[in-house]
């Protein structure tokens, strides 16, 4: 019923895109935080989880439901994780995933847009051991469309799977910058 009142108020179109950037991730605090799992004498407040800065690409479809609705399904790649930092060690971790998202977009002045919805990640490529292969998070984000085919956006990611040991807690905390380009498709 809601699809047929939104395809009554407009005609349904179909755009593929591209999209690709820089992230900006690490790994949450966790439950240890100030546990240095490598300390042989542990005790002391010193472990950090610091930003990484990484890529992503991946594409789209746009399936404009309405004027102000976009159904937008994505498959990205994501190259993520944390630099660990402690007195006793400097390690990059290092996790790359393939992303599954199913947006819902809202767009305001026919420019401005911003988008939230789930995505499930298969880690591809991994430097550390972890119990957990898949990753299910929450996007939000902003978007600028210069052109009709041309755009700017911002997300926020936020993982709700540990990526590191089920005792610790870590989880992916993703800053994604970048842009899109949509194809005009008849």
């Amino acid at each position: 019923m809601i699809f047929g009142a939104l395809q009554a108020q407009a005609q349904v179109s179909f755009k593929p895109g591209f999209r690709g950037g820089a992230n900006f991730s690490h790994f949450t605090k966790g439950n240890n935080y100030y546990a240095d799992p490598y300390d042989p004498n542990p005790g002391i407040p010193n472990v950090h989880y610091e930003s990484k800065t990484d890529f992503y690409i991946g594409f789209y479809g746009a399936i404009k439901l309405s004027k102000f609705y976009t159904l937008q399904p994505e498959i990205d790649y994501s190259g993520q994780g944390s630099k660990y930092r402690s007195a006793t060690n400097n390690v990059d971790l290092d996790v790359d995933y393939l992303s599954f998202e199913v947006l819902n977009k809202f767009t305001f002045a026919d420019r401005l847009n911003v988008h939230f919805g789930p995505t499930l990640d298969f880690v591809t490529n991994k430097n550390f051991d972890t119990d957990t292969n898949v990753d299910m998070a929450f996007v939000l984000g902003l978007g600028f469309n210069l052109t009709p085919n041309f755009g700017i956006e911002g997300r926020v990611k936020k993982g709700i799977i540990p990526v590191l040991d089920f005792d610790e807690n870590h989880t992916n905390v993703v800053f994604s910058i970048g842009g899109t380009y949509t194809f005009d498709v008849k």
